[in-house]
């Protein structure tokens, strides 16, 4: 028996350093090679990190909650044999070539970029080690892997049922044997699997409950044996606001405590710090300059009423912010620099669109970028929109889908707030707030009627955005929104 172990491997991206946030194994649990053994949050995002070692667990070398470097031991495992995925050597860092093939959108030199689950992604079975225990049954997948579908199954099976009739290959089989057929069946599973995901399943009572209850469905974590939000889901997140809500009562510490004890320390780690140090060197390296309009968004409302009802559009969640994200990238056209970066001695102008999207997630403010969405049809803008939140809100947004945004967009709306002086991502020159949108009153052909309308406002690099060209740009953007007819010009 040979000792072996795991040390922190360079995640990618330049980082140098990771939290440890769980552990999925403890001291004493056997591991198959390539089974999720901890996950970790980088500054950019959490991944899962896959054992290079198939044995015993016998230590655990740092704490949850901890910061550590790249290389630090972080788990040991008595291990008969190293393992054999492709070459892993004993004890050295993992390779991108040790865990399971990252999305052809990855970069090939961050060896663990993408290897956290995605949300819009089929699950896929890891390589399994021949050296693997004897003991699990030959049809049982290895802790912490997934399920591959079995060549029988050509056709997808319904959403709800498909985890429990998929089958395990022989251990023998890689996956890199699969016939077409299988690869063709992955592709349909893949495709109903995205449709579903983009929406949220919950049963109509429910879904009366969650509006009276002022709600919102996305945000609540589903539990349901399909995925769906159930009863209890909406009770326990009612509950879970409604003890934050009274807690407001004890928040204060009395008067007779001490200075210390009355002030409360939060370590600032992963996303937050990367956020903060994003933000203040963005603040004070790019003169900001912001401008506001005011927007008659009737017919933007009329005009999402319509897609929602669309037969093209039918499982596909729709809002305002389709519309606004496709102006920005029409206006964007018509004002290239706004779509740049300063470079000290030049600027770089974008010929393509990686289209920034603010997401409040649970571990801190994200901005994951839709590449090249100018390509994207309105309906694969939905589509790619969708699925860039839903997989935010699970926090499981990879490394990749963070760097290179060009233009970003925050909305701020969302959050009931009508507007506001957003910060520059780094790297770019322009962000877009969108505003709520409200019933007002507003002059029409010499009228006063109730119009939906809302507040955009825009911050700009001055060094590369002047006044003239930033005012043109968001009356494009404001004119889209206005009569969204204009983008089938």
């Amino acid at each position: 028996m040979t000792e072996r172990t795991f040390h922190l491997p360079d995640v990618g991206e330049g980082l140098t350093e990771a939290d440890i946030v769980q552990w999925k194994v403890q001291a004493g649990d056997t591991v198959a090679v390539n089974d999720v053994i901890v996950e970790i949050e980088t500054a950019k995002s959490l991944v899962e990190l896959p054992s290079p070692y198939a044995g015993t667990v016998s230590a655990l070398l740092v704490d949850e909650g901890q910061t550590v470097d790249v290389g630090t031991p972080i788990i040991s495992v008595t291990a008969g044999s190293p393992a054999q995925e492709k070459g892993q050597q004993p004890g050295a860092p993992m390779t991108p070539a040790s865990v399971p093939a990252a999305d052809d959108d990855e970069q090939p030199s961050a060896s663990l970029t993408g290897t956290g689950p995605k949300a819009d992604a089929v699950k896929r079975r890891p390589r399994v080690s021949r050296t693997a225990p004897e003991s699990r049954a030959p049809d049982s997948p290895a802790p912490g892997s997934h399920a591959q579908a079995s060549p029988a199954s050509a056709a997808p099976a319904p959403a709800a049922q498909e985890a429990a009739q998929e089958a395990a290959p022989a251990p023998s089989r890689s996956l890199d044997a699969r016939t077409p057929a299988v690869a063709a069946a992955g592709a349909a599973v893949q495709d109903t699997l995205t449709r579903l995901i983009q929406r949220v399943l919950a049963k109509p009572p429910v879904r009366k409950a969650a509006k009276d209850l002022g709600i919102n469905l996305a945000d609540v974590p589903a539990t349901g044996p399909s995925g769906e939000v159930t009863k209890q889901d909406l009770i326990s997140y009612q509950a879970q606001r409604e003890s934050e809500q009274d807690s407001a009562d004890t928040f204060w510490a009395g008067a007779q405590e001490s200075r210390d004890q009355r002030i409360e320390r939060i370590p600032v780690k992963g996303v937050r710090r990367a956020t903060a140090k994003a933000m203040v060197e963005s603040a004070f390296s790019a003169p900001h300059v912001s401008i506001f309009v005011d927007v008659d968004a009737s017919r933007t409302m009329e005009f999402v009423k319509r897609l929602k009802a669309s037969r093209d559009f039918e499982g596909i969640k729709v809002s305002p912010l389709l519309i606004l994200a496709k102006a920005v990238i029409w206006a964007a056209a018509r004002n290239p620099s706004v779509n740049a970066t300063w470079a000290g001695n030049e600027i770089l102008v974008k010929h393509f669109m990686n289209l920034g999207i603010a997401a409040a997630t649970p571990r801190g403010l994200m901005v994951p970028n839709i590449k090249d969405a100018q390509d994207l049809s309105l309906k694969e803008l939905a589509v790619a929109l969708n699925s860039l939140a839903t997989t935010a809100r699970a926090g499981k947004t990879p490394p990749a889908d963070m760097r290179d945004g060009t233009l970003t967009i925050t909305n701020i709306g969302a959050l009931g707030i009508d507007t506001g002086t957003p910060i520059i991502n780094p790297g770019e020159v322009a962000i877009v707030a969108f505003g709520t949108i409200k019933q007002k009153p507003w002059v029409l052909d010499g009228e006063v009627l109730p119009r939906w309308v809302t507040t955009l406002g825009g911050s700009f690099d001055h060094r590369v955005v002047d006044g003239d060209l930033s005012a043109r740009f968001m009356a494009d953007v404001a004119s889209i929104l206005e009569e969204p007819a204009l983008l089938l010009d």
